[in-house]
């Protein structure tokens, strides 16, 4: 079993149409895995020619998102980011 890939999203808060959840900017969690490069819908949005980006889909825990908060901690949710959105981190905790 190969090791995971951990990622943090980034915690930009840009303004204009960016198609990464804010409620998952700033948190960490691992590459699932790669579905390939799709255009840039952040350059689509204004009419622009879209340079394909890879897309990643990453996992993570419900306690790395909300906490102390979180009803189920070890339940996860998968989001797809665009690679441009994550850089390399970390593990949150022991998993």
């Amino acid at each position: 079993m190969s090791e995971r890939q951990y990622m943090r999203v980034r915690a930009d808060m840009p303004p204009g149409h960016v198609r990464t959840p804010a409620y998952l900017r700033g948190k960490v969690g691992w590459v699932e895995r790669t579905l390939g490069p799709f255009p840039n819908p952040e350059q689509l949005a204004y009419g622009m020619q879209a340079m394909p980006l890879p897309l990643m889909r990453v996992r993570f825990t419900m306690a790395d998102i909300w906490g102390a908060d979180a009803d189920r901690p070890r339940d996860t949710i998968d989001a797809e980011i665009y690679r441009h959105w994550l850089e390399p981190a970390e593990a949150p905790h022991a998993t």
